[in-house]
């Protein structure tokens, strides 16, 4: 054995303690946020049906790759994100159960790294209970394995903020550096209009504080996620102002709107309420809701209380201005639009409930913890009834939209072919065939241009029965395709069924 091993060797002996403990401590931390997200991934397969079809906003981003359907229109507000995150799966196989097990495995994957940004910043048992009261939320187990946007833009929040704060304690931390433009990329690649809200604090504080390195890479990942999308505004949408004015109708006009009463009826799994009327949910349902910025002020107050105010105070602050554009400037009312606040809240909701239930010294105190355990096993079984139920019914309304498409094809409206009318957008998908309006916030064509389509390829118009077809629709042959009517153009009728 060489001079050099033995240095190597003694160096190895003489290592401090305290260094191989601190590793040890991390290993066990990064296991118990894989736990996490390993249990979250089996729980979506689990709970969300692999089988139960696209819905009709990941049809249209589905579209853009896939290879069922050609591409739907694709209107202002949205970008290009979803579709090359699903491209590596969705660019050469249109089976949705395997999109959902790659968008199920990619979403655990994400919650793993997004909460290990945080490392460092709070014990790693306040970073897994965040990552599982997140991670059990209807709407977050719901959408994690969709081909949807909001859950992405709460995984670049979570990690952007977590590595923000790590940089600004740090300087030379040159990887957190990298993961706030990794985060805010992600956010602005996904929702160009919600990382602006998201990072809006981020923005402030650095340049108050004049962090010019942590403005830059701010700024730097929201330019490389929105790129395209502002590009694109000025190849396809004539100019940035106006696909952000067409955006703002396409969502009934942004500005003073109270949708907070609207984000509460939508919690008992209403995937869209817009428009959002009817009686509130039970309160078992809504408590939750309620809870939340109660707890998240528990943990400010614990966090000013041990002279840590900032790395709670800022994914607060963040929670809050992503909030603000959907309680406040909208009509209508979504729960995944609240995904990224929920994801910033966790943190210090998770810090709060662990300071309830242990005393300083880290003892259990058993009554809190009870009365703690107890809540949280009704708020779980809540969540799971709630998603139970939402998944049935949309996965019932998917096969409805499936059965219309296997109709159409009997009679004879088969690829290439154009449908029209009632939820034309996803129909089309699934039947293969392209979709058109003439009106509405998918307008996409005219009268003249449909009727010209009719020539030379099938063309059908679907309604909801009672509701007419389109005027120049009306002598085409009706077909009654429950729950469904369907009106086919004469030069579809050729190959059609006796």
């Amino acid at each position: 054995m060489g001079h050099g091993e033995n240095a190597m060797l003694v160096g190895m002996r003489r290592r401090d303690p305290a260094t191989v403990s601190g590793a040890s401590r991390r290993a066990r931390g990064d296991g118990l946020l894989a736990v996490v997200a390993v249990a979250f991934t089996v729980a979506q397969l689990a709970l969300v049906r692999p089988g139960m079809g696209l819905g009709w906003d990941e049809t249209v981003y589905v579209s853009q790759v896939g290879t069922q359907a050609p591409a739907a229109f694709f209107s202002a507000p949205r970008a290009r994100g979803v579709s090359l995150l699903v491209a590596p799966i969705a660019g050469w196989s249109d089976s949705t159960p395997l999109l959902r097990v790659y968008l199920a495995l990619l979403s655990g994957l994400g919650l793993y790294l997004a909460l290990r940004a945080w490392r460092g910043l709070f014990p790693a048992r306040v970073l897994a209970a965040a990552g599982a009261l997140f991670g059990s939320l209807w709407v977050t187990l719901f959408y994690g394995p969709q081909a949807m946007p909001n859950y992405w833009v709460a995984i670049g929040a979570l990690a952007c903020v977590g590595c923000f704060l790590r940089a600004r304690a740090d300087r030379i931390d040159r990887a957190a550096l990298w993961g706030v433009v990794a985060g805010a990329a992600l956010m602005a690649w996904m929702r160009p209009t919600d990382a602006v809200w998201v990072t809006l604090p981020l923005l402030v504080l650095a340049a108050v504080a004049r962090h010019g390195r942590l403005a830059a890479a701010l700024v730097g990942g929201l330019v490389v996620g929105a790129g395209q999308w502002v590009i694109e505004a000025y190849v396809g949408y004539g100019g940035l102002g106006q696909r952000l004015s067409d955006a703002s109708r396409i969502q009934g006009g942004l500005g003073w709107h109270f949708a907070v009463d609207d984000q509460l009826r939508s919690l008992v799994g209403r995937t869209l309420c817009r428009p959002c009327t009817g009686s509130m949910p039970h309160p078992a349902v809504m408590a939750w809701w309620f809870v939340l910025p109660l707890l998240a002020a528990v943990g400010l107050a614990v966090a000013v209380r041990a002279r840590r105010t900032g790395r709670t105070s800022l994914p607060l602050l963040c929670a809050t201005t992503a909030a603000v554009p959907y309680l406040f400037m909208i009509g209508y009312a979504a729960p995944r639009f609240l995904l990224p606040a929920y994801a910033l809240l966790a943190i210090p909701v998770a810090d709060a409930l662990f300071h309830l239930v242990t005393t300083p010294n880290g003892r259990w105190r058993p009554l809190a913890a009870t009365l703690v355990a107890l809540g949280l096993a009704g708020h779980l079984a809540v969540q799971y009834a709630v998603l139970d139920h939402t998944a049935r019914r949309t996965t019932a309304l998917h096969r409805d939209w499936a059965r219309t498409a296997a109709e159409l094809h009997r009679l004879g409206v088969r690829p290439p072919c154009l449908l029209i009318g009632h939820r034309a957008i996803p129909i089309a998908y699934y039947t293969g065939c392209s979709s058109a309006a003439t009106h509405g916030n998918n307008a996409n064509s005219t009268k003249a241009d449909i009727l010209r389509t009719a020539r030379r390829m099938p063309v059908a118009a679907i309604s909801r029965p009672g509701d007419p077809p389109p005027a120049y629709a009306r002598d085409w042959v009706a077909h009654r395709s429950a729950p469904l009517h369907v009106h086919i153009a004469p030069s579809a009728r050729e190959d059609g069924p006796a």
